[in-house]
């Protein structure tokens, strides 16, 4: 068995590729995804974070591949060609950074709720108060979450304990701890008129771009936030700053753009009702190693042809 592995990992890896595949053979590849030996019979490859470009081009030198591991939860940037043609078992790292993204949903709907922001702003002009702090609480207001994944789930965990009214939907509605009301994918709009809080937490896909537009903002109350820590191609963001700017909706909390880094020149950086984040949601000490443990877990199962953690259905794009 022929691995083809990030060699910026190698110390984090070998010893869990020892313990799992002793015998395993490892070709490691460069920050350009330049492996150092032949690949064309090599099974396994873990993507670490290099281009699409990249990833095409390892792929057509491993005619014997048979699974790629993904380091995200998203996989738009991987369901490639070269991969959607052949017979590869595609795997993400759904979960993996679950806790952080939940944790900063909060951040944003508690920055919203009590004025961070405009404190902060108070604090630099040396003020202590001004008659424009209205600070309210997240219990007993309503989120809804489109999406119920794994983050959506940990979206749900937390705003619930903070006693919101958590709605959400997912692609097969089933009961959800923490939420209230679960709908098909496709009826989450009937929800958003009575929303104080909505999040995008839904993957990026054919079906998904744009799906959040000026008729989904029109259904939006005037004091609603929205919160986006999925991909930014979901939402209509010509939209989206039209809404922003007439004061249509409250506000909104973005860590990721359809554009990344985000233009000097964009509108968002200078809108006074939106929070901006550099896609770092995601960020926290522990997730490279939860990556490698899943990784580590789905290479034994593999090996034993035992069901695999986290695989993506290549046609759904998720």
């Amino acid at each position: 068995m022929k691995l083809v592995l990030p060699g910026l990992l190698r110390d984090e890896l070998l010893p869990r590729i020892a313990a799992v595949a002793p015998d395993a053979t490892i070709v490691w590849y460069d920050r350009d995804g330049q492996p150092e030996a032949p690949i064309d019979d090599a099974e396994v490859l873990l993507r670490w974070f290099f281009t699409s470009e990249q990833l095409a081009r390892l792929v057509r030198q491993m005619p014997a591949l048979r699974w790629l591991h993904i380091p995200r939860a998203g996989v738009d940037g991987s369901l490639i060609p070269e991969v959607l043609e052949r017979d590869i078992i595609v795997t993400n790292s759904a979960g993996v950074h679950a806790i952080p993204i939940s944790e900063f949903v909060m951040l944003f709907a508690l920055s919203h709720v009590k004025q961070a922001l405009h404190l902060h702003q108070l604090q630099a002009a040396h003020r202590w108060r001004d008659q424009d702090l209205q600070l309210r609480e997240l219990a007993g207001s309503t989120m809804l979450i489109i999406g119920l994944g794994q983050i959506g789930q940990a979206i749900a965990e937390r705003a619930s304990a903070f006693g919101m009214r958590v709605w959400g939907s997912r692609r097969t509605p089933r009961p959800t701890p923490g939420v209230e009301r679960v709908v098909g994918e496709g009826e989450w709009r009937s929800l958003l008129p009575a929303a104080d809080f909505v999040v995008i937490a839904t993957p990026l896909t054919p079906a998904t771009r744009h799906m959040f537009g000026r008729a989904e903002l029109a259904l939006m109350k005037p004091d609603a936030y929205l919160i986006n820590i999925a991909r930014g191609e979901i939402i209509d963001e010509a939209a989206l700053i039209e809404a922003l700017r007439e004061r249509r909706i409250a506000g909104a909390g973005l860590d990721v753009f359809a554009q990344e880094p985000l233009p000097p020149d964009s509108p968002f950086w200078t809108l006074p009702n939106v929070f901006v984040t550099p896609h770092v949601s995601w960020s926290s000490p522990h997730i490279r190693s939860r990556t490698l443990d899943l990784f580590a877990t789905n290479l034994r199962a593999f090996l034993q042809q035992q069901p695999m953690i986290n695989v993506v259905d290549k046609q759904a794009g998720y």
